[in-house]
């Protein structure tokens, strides 16, 4: 019996699955997350006057920069030539929060959901970095992958 676990060999030992049969197609996956933080720190970012300058822009570049990194942080991810990254970000004044969304693409033998993920969480973090001095209680909560299209397996949404 093979495992649904594909980094992993017959006898059990991790290893990078070999992609090199797959077809290239055009590949795109979106991920989510958010950070959770007080109204407060909330309206520093809105209003672009927290004291390391503009939140947005800066965990923007993290994250697109983030997602170009993901094979030298997850041990067994190829590397992926990026077609295109994007990182969006939208402020929930009801919720206290700041929602992260990364579209990432390529045209390969393999998935780009590993870097949305990582674009997302770098981008989250960034923003806690930026903004700790006023709010160490931040929470980063919910990330997870929307969708994927591409491959054998097709597109997959979250229902």
């Amino acid at each position: 019996m093979t495992s649904p676990l594909t980094h992993f060999d017959a006898q059990g030992q991790a290893h990078m699955v070999d992609v090199a049969a797959k077809a290239a197609t055009h590949r795109i996956a979106v991920a989510e997350g958010r950070i959770i933080m007080l109204p407060a720190t909330l309206a520093l970012i809105a209003s672009g006057s927290a004291k390391k300058g503009d939140v947005l822009g800066i965990a923007r570049i993290a994250g697109i920069m983030a997602a170009k990194k993901t094979s030298d942080l997850i041990p067994l991810c190829h590397p992926l030539a990026l077609t295109r990254v994007a990182v969006d970000f939208e402020l929930l004044a009801s919720e206290n929060a700041v929602q992260c969304r990364a579209t990432v693409e390529t045209v390969g033998p393999t998935g780009v959901e590993m870097e949305a993920l990582t674009a997302v969480q770098i981008a989250l973090l960034t923003i806690y970095d930026m903004c700790k001095a006023a709010d160490r209680g931040m929470t980063m909560t919910g990330v997870r992958v929307l969708e994927k299209h591409g491959g054998k397996s097709g597109s997959w949404q979250i229902t």
